[in-house]
């Protein structure tokens, strides 16, 4: 079937993205779905830092690429061996496509796993095929999915049925934002309840952990950014604390609030500097978890010692340590009882046509989540 697709054909090209157009709207083909496979009529995807990361050539992508990574939408074909998924059900979809064989997934780390990421490295679905091409020639899948389309063919193991009353333009936030964020307090750290936290950057990933802090129960919680109109969001959404990380006290001003630095603190602006100030506000004894996904080539260094005496712990966490299948409707019942309330993280809907101005708002911190509708009105 022809459909259009956002291709990039081009990493680092300039800013502003308006003029410089590294997302082409191409008509490109898209092949039926074969064995484990699922035909997804995309309704609502999500812009996320990392897709501006592959346009800016932060992180390195087979190119050329049909993009985007955050969806939402309508099963319209399910391939052979597909038994338990039915055409018509509304569907999240993961970035992670778990194999349910390697040692990752044995593990209990679908998260991880190694099929997911070799296929992704290649361009390809987790079968290692490509049901993308673009002039008679194969075009990569972006993480699984290419979302940035009118209809995508997915692995099954990305497919997360859920509830038709679902507002797709909300249920693609529950692909990546609200995974990796809320995941990093309640699965990566387990924070408890009455223990401090701060979020340090406050995208629509630092934002979904920051209400993930709150629905634990965390006491204070204190948000972290230079922008006064993301602080300002954060302090509606339940921040205690809003503090403005361009202050040159900002830290001595956390370490107050916090009697000396907090138990959790998370890094989700995917910056060095970002991360130096995590550590710093955590306290003796504490956690600090990064999520932020930085330049593959920027490094942090630790205070051994420093490390050792205080028994501090530092983490990754990736896609929230999320089980997709099992945290995505535990999310969404959070979001349903008004404890989750990530529909506020919303910037906006556009359309393809403004699809490179979008990343051009993400890059200047002025959206948190902007949501592309390829159907026009989800």
């Amino acid at each position: 079937m022809k459909i259009r697709a956002a291709v990039l054909h081009e990493q680092g090209k300039p800013e502003p993205y308006a003029q410089s157009k590294p997302l082409v709207i191409e008509t490109v083909d898209l092949a039926p779905p074969g064995p484990n496979e699922v035909l997804v009529e995309i309704r609502a995807a999500g812009l996320c830092h990392s897709d501006l990361s592959s346009i800016e050539g932060v992180r390195k992508r087979s190119l050329p690429t049909s993009t985007g990574h955050e969806a939402a939408g309508i099963v319209r074909e399910v391939g052979d061996n597909v038994t338990d998924i039915s055409v018509g059900s509304h569907a999240v979809l993961s970035f992670v496509s778990p194999c349910g064989s390697c040692e990752c997934c044995q593990q209990g780390r679908p998260n991880l796993c190694a099929t997911h990421w070799n296929a992704r490295n290649y361009g390809t679905l987790l079968s290692g095929e490509k049901r993308l091409s673009l002039n008679g020639e194969p075009l990569n899948h972006f993480s699984g999915i290419s979302a940035f389309a009118e209809y995508a063919v997915v692995s099954r193991h990305a497919v997360i049925p859920i509830d038709s009353d679902i507002p797709m333009e909300v249920a693609a936030l529950f692909g990546c934002a609200v995974m990796t964020g809320v995941g990093a307090v309640v699965n990566t750290a387990d924070v408890s309840p009455g223990a401090s936290v701060a979020v340090v950057g406050l995208g629509g990933v630092g934002l979904s952990a920051l209400l993930g802090a709150l629905v634990c129960g965390a006491d204070p919680v204190i948000a972290v950014d230079i922008s006064a109109e993301k602080l300002g969001l954060a302090a509606a959404l339940g921040a205690t604390d809003v503090i403005d990380a361009s202050d040159t006290e900002a830290e001595q001003k956390i370490l107050e609030v916090s009697r000396g630095g907090v138990a959790y603190a998370f890094e989700m602006a995917g910056t060095v500097a970002a991360m130096q100030t995590a550590y710093r506000i955590t306290r003796r004894g504490g956690i600090t978890v990064s999520a932020g996904l930085p330049h593959h080539q920027h490094s942090f260094s630790i205070p051994l010692a420093a490390m050792v005496s205080d028994e501090r712990t530092v983490k990754g966490s990736y896609m929230g340590s999320c089980v997709p299948s099992r945290d995505v409707p535990r999310y969404l019942s959070l979001f349903r009882r008004g404890r989750l309330p990530v529909d506020r993280l919303k910037s906006g809907e556009i359309g393809f046509q403004s699809l490179n101005e979008g990343f051009d708002r993400l890059a200047a911190g002025e959206a948190v989540r902007q949501v592309l509708l390829p159907h026009g009105s989800a």
